[in-house]
């Protein structure tokens, strides 16, 4: 497994450059000038403009600013925003924190309620029970997450008043208190929730279906021939077998939440990185824009990686 991790991980390095490459251009043929930001709006001097362009490397050739901020970026210095006046690091290590937390927070969620549903309905098919968890589960993969998105806020929010529908915590409070914890679980709920509702869709609908095929084949019958529990036979030979394609989804729920957060954070005004990519897009701030779009990358590719490695892992058949 070593020598197959050391060849995927270097199998990463070329995908990154030509992602990077891609971004770069992308942001190139982007409207407005990212120069714009990083000058006096007071002087309009063309000498002085000249001279500042000249100075941040503006007026080199294409290939040689590609170059300059991709070697920077590979030593870990991603630039500095034009929005906020501060290294990117800085912008992105403050928001990050609260995309991981929300990220975590829906994975726990979908799990959670994947796992109970699933195994419900897959013991108990074609049942009221199953029926409603299989509505919920259409309903869950055919509705756009931004419209859940909007109906939790109307009802849950604003109708009910159950959970807050902006922000990350309460003002005021003490960071490191538990009214402060509290406030962040009561604020990350609903975005987490709306986050992790197309995977917790799929993956019940998956489980019950795999519960279901394996409940019928030979060794599930010679279980129950010898007189083995029902229960037993649920929960420790179906489904061991069916949790194995579940896990090794787990690397790319990862990515796949943390990128898809950035629709949910811009809805819920949620301050993570998801809602700082979007306002960065509105302010032209490319150097953040650039630096976002290669760390996603990164993460799913990193997420595509982990998610190959656990399959080996909860499955001994799999050899690399």
């Amino acid at each position: 497994m070593l020598a197959y991790t050391l060849r995927r991980i270097l199998a990463i390095i070329p995908l990154l450059i030509l992602i990077s490459i891609v971004v770069f251009t992308l942001a190139k043929l982007m409207p407005g000038d990212p120069f714009g930001g990083e000058i006096d709006p007071n002087n309009t001097n063309p000498e002085y403009i000249e001279e500042m362009r000249e100075k941040l490397g503006y007026n080199d050739p294409i290939h040689v600013q590609y170059m300059r901020w991709i070697t920077s970026f590979a030593q870990g210095d991603f630039g500095k925003s034009t929005t906020y006046k501060k290294p990117v690091s800085e912008v992105i290590a403050e928001r990050i924190p609260n995309t991981l937390f929300l990220a975590i927070t829906s994975l726990i969620i979908t799990y959670i309620l994947a796992f109970s549903m699933g195994m419900y309905a897959g013991r108990k098919p074609y049942t009221i029970g199953d029926h409603a968890i299989a509505t919920f589960n259409y309903a869950g993969i055919a509705i756009p997450q931004y419209i859940i998105a909007i109906v939790a806020i109307y009802f849950v929010a604003f109708k009910l008043g159950w959970l807050p529908s902006s922000g990350s915590y309460t003002p005021g409070l003490e960071e490191g208190t538990w009214d402060y914890w509290q406030s962040r679980m009561q604020h990350v709920l609903l975005p987490a929730v709306t986050l992790g509702v197309f995977s917790t869709a799929s993956y019940t609908q998956f489980l019950r279906n795999d519960i279901i095929q394996n409940s019928r084949k030979d060794y599930v019958r010679t279980a129950k021939a010898k007189g083995t529990k029902e229960s037993a036979i649920y929960n420790k030979h179906i489904l061991r077998n069916s949790i194995i394609p579940l896990v090794t989804f787990l690397g790319f729920d990862l990515a796949a939440l943390i990128g898809g957060a950035i629709i949910t954070e811009t809805i819920f005004t949620y301050p993570g990185i998801g809602m700082l990519f979007v306002s960065s897009i509105d302010t032209r701030d490319y150097a953040v824009v650039m630096s976002l779009t290669m760390l996603l990358s990164l993460l799913t590719l990193l997420g595509n990686l982990v998610a190959d490695l656990l399959y080996g892992v909860v499955d001994p058949r799999i050899r690399y």
